[in-house]
């Protein structure tokens, strides 16, 4: 296929496809969707290997949030029957935390409801990734507060933060019909607040919330200018009791052309499956695998993901391996860069480990639209049938962080 071709050979040297080419991949037939996965495969093994990259959320404060997210069920006015509770303790952070990187978790997510931060919340946080970093050393920690004041970002990096998350999530064009509470432009400067600081920048979409594919080209390509070093790809569960449950947009099939698009795009950035993937792809979560390059370990914020350990026997099976934390996640041409401008995305062993909702409190791509999965408790999973809404697979958060009982790792 020709389009395939230009795609690898733009990919292979950073070249940025064209818009059409971009929206060519989003219109391709189920009879060409492995073409597609294979093209995108040899963009993604010719910056990444055969590497997975673990990350593991910590939901530091969750629900009670006052900005109006639609896919949010921590957002104001959610009837999302989700745990709540108000800061961990840097002690109960890093234990959880613990679990996570005992699991093979090389990034830690720090993640707290809100519209940003308060001096006294960095306070809070900066105790928590220095407990964290006393425990693992190693371990790269990112942050994601919501929006930032000035200096905040600053006093994250100096206590050891790595990275810091913002998501723009949708494009500008239909954003305020997302949030009202506050703007594109507002998560745009916060994630360029944390590149300023010398922080790895994270940050990246959901898609399902009845967005067009132009919509999903713009945002994609609105990051591939911000350049942050990765891209969680979200893709929407519809929590019962948010404006977007009744949104099941969603086929594996369409999943799959969107991370395809997303590797084409930004071909040499850090690419992760992050919410959804238990809900969404199912069984063809291991296709994903050739084109994502990094994905979450576990549950996420409000929801359960995957059993750890089917996410460790999934790679494996899959003929790919989980990225050890003595490796060096990025290119080299792009650690190199961060080098030279003093930040922070190494993000491997050496990274910066020496240094130790609302306005955008989703995860590290995990985000707080439930994105669950049954994870072996309850009532077994029923058959669907083909394109049914898979309520069966979404399961609100009841363990780990802010519960006594023991987290998914």
């Amino acid at each position: 296929m020709e389009l395939l071709n230009a795609l690898v050979e733009k990919g292979l040297r950073r070249e940025l496809p064209t818009r059409e080419e971009a929206l060519a991949v989003l219109a391709t037939s189920d009879d060409e969707l492995l073409d597609v996965v294979a093209a995108a495969g040899k963009v993604r093994r010719a910056w990444f290997g055969r590497r997975v990259k673990l990350n593991y959320l910590v939901n530091l404060k969750s629900g009670l949030c006052p900005e109006d997210c639609s896919y949010c069920s921590q957002r104001l006015g959610s009837e999302a029957g989700i745990l709540k509770y108000t800061w961990l303790k840097p002690d109960e952070a890093a234990a959880a935390a613990a679990a996570g990187v005992a699991g093979g978790a090389k990034r830690v997510c720090l993640v707290a409801s809100g519209r940003g931060p308060t001096d006294r919340d960095v306070d809070r946080v900066s105790r928590t990734i220095e407990a964290i970093k006393e425990r693992n050393e190693d371990v790269e920690v990112c942050a994601c507060l919501g929006l930032l004041s000035d200096g905040q970002a600053e006093r994250l990096r100096g206590a050891g933060a790595d990275a810091y998350n913002h998501n723009l999530n949708t494009s500008e064009a239909t954003y305020g019909d997302i949030t009202t509470t506050h703007t594109y432009a507002d998560r745009v400067e916060t994630v360029q607040q944390a590149q300023a600081a010398g922080l790895s920048a994270c940050s990246g979409l959901i898609a399902g919330m009845g967005e067009s594919d132009e919509d999903l080209v713009d945002v994609v390509f609105s990051l591939r200018e911000l350049a942050p070093d990765s891209v969680p790809v979200n893709f929407l569960i519809p929590f019962e009791g948010t404006p977007l449950a009744k949104e099941w947009n969603l086929t594996p099939q369409q999943c799959l052309r969107i991370l395809a698009m997303v590797r084409f795009v930004c071909p040499d950035v850090e690419v992760r499956i992050a919410g959804g993937r238990e809900v969404h792809l199912r069984t063809m979560q291991p296709l994903a695998l050739h084109l994502a390059n990094s994905i979450f370990l576990g549950d996420y914020l409000t929801s359960e993901g995957q059993a750890g350990r089917a996410d460790l026997d999934m790679i494996a099976d899959a003929g790919f391996e989980v990225e050890g934390a003595g490796e060096v996640t990025l290119p080299v041409h792009r650690v190199d860069a961060a080098a030279a401008a003093g930040g922070c995305g190494a993000q491997g062993s050496a990274g910066c480990a020496s240094h130790g909702e609302g306005g955008g409190c989703g995860p590290c791509g995990g985000h707080a639209q439930g994105t669950g999965h049954g994870s072996g408790h309850g009532d077994a999973a029923q058959p669907a049938a083909a394109g049914a809404a898979r309520t069966d697979l979404v399961a609100v958060r009841r363990r780990g962080a802010g519960t006594d009982l023991p987290p998914n790792a």
